[in-house]
């Protein structure tokens, strides 16, 4: 008996293992699947401008990382006695404009050298919603909680989405031509935006993406059509009806697992989550001998897995 509709999941052709290079950019579940490869001691970066929603503000950051491009103080604005870029997540405001151009143009480095030389670079795309800065008359990736009368809220088209992830396609394959890229569109549902505004944004990303795809040699893996297919259930979402739930997280990340990783990195992958969970085990006597040998017997693993190339 069949109790859901099963999404037909291709595998990568280059698959991950753990001397992988991995770099995730894009969404907070981009944030998500850079996490869970922390954890089981994968090399990899995560967002390092933080959270980047929309397709323009992602391909502007790459372009800008491989062009060496600096920040300089016209890229600031100063808002609530902060220093923000529009190009970018509110995680890199700081209250010293100087402070915050040396963090910036330190990151950009570390990510141009990343992009360069990341084995495989996921980017998952959140929307296609975006704001327009009356005043300067551009498009952000952040507003800062600046008033939204000096912002219009408008749709990307399709034909502007594909032209950006083109464009962002070619500049990563232009330093970095046998990068493995993966794609996704995020299941998480903007219901700011209305929950009608939101299928229409998600509805743009995936034609956009579907038809770049067409002639561009990337992956695409289902994170969307998982949850809302084989996981067609409030019970898959979080107490806020948005997000997905612990639980969807971890189905979508082994199915994610099944298809994008080696068997040999799969092996050791569960050896780290049982290393993982055995460090936090909470002990009713931690004096006991029997205490000892386990915490022993963790410490030798561990050194066996850093051995291998595993840092846990």
């Amino acid at each position: 008996m069949k109790l859901s509709t099963l999404v037909a999941l291709q595998p990568l052709d280059k698959k991950i293992d753990y001397q992988s290079r991995l770099l995730w950019l894009g969404s907070c579940f981009a944030d998500n699947m850079g996490r869970q490869f922390a954890q089981l001691g994968f090399t990899q970066s995560t967002n390092p401008f933080g959270i980047l929603l929309q397709p323009l503000a992602l391909q502007q950051l790459v372009d800008r990382a491989l062009q060496d491009k600096v920040y300089t103080h016209a890229d600031l604005i100063f808002h609530n006695n902060l220093w923000h870029c529009f190009e970018l997540h509110s995680d890199c405001s700081n209250p010293s404009p100087e402070a915050m151009l040396d963090d910036l143009n330190a990151k950009q480095q570390l990510l141009k050298s990343q992009l360069q030389q990341a084995t495989h670079i996921g980017i998952t795309l959140g929307t296609a919603w975006v704001y327009r800065h009356l005043e300067c008359d551009r498009v952000v990736a952040n507003c800062h909680k600046i008033p939204q009368t000096a912002f219009a809220k408008e749709l990307l088209s399709v034909a502007e989405i594909q032209a950006a992830l083109q464009q962002l396609i070619s500049t990563i394959h232009a330093v970095n031509p046998n990068v493995q890229l993966v794609f996704t569109i995020s299941p998480v549902r903007h219901s700011k935006d209305g929950l009608v505004e939101n299928q229409r944004s998600k509805s743009h990303l995936l034609v956009a993406l579907h038809q770049v795809l067409e002639t561009h040699k990337a992956y695409y893996f289902p994170a969307y059509e998982l949850l809302l297919d084989e996981l067609r259930d409030y019970r898959f979402y979080a107490d806020d009806l948005l997000h997905p739930s612990p639980l969807a997280i971890r189905y979508i990340w082994d199915k994610w697992l099944s298809v994008t990783t080696t068997p040999e990195a799969q092996a050791l992958i569960a050896e780290v989550a049982a290393v993982q969970k055995s460090r936090l085990h909470r002990p009713f006597n931690p004096d006991s001998e029997e205490h000892q040998v386990f915490i022993e017997k963790l410490e030798n693993k561990v050194e066996e897995l850093r051995n291998r190339g595993v840092i846990v």
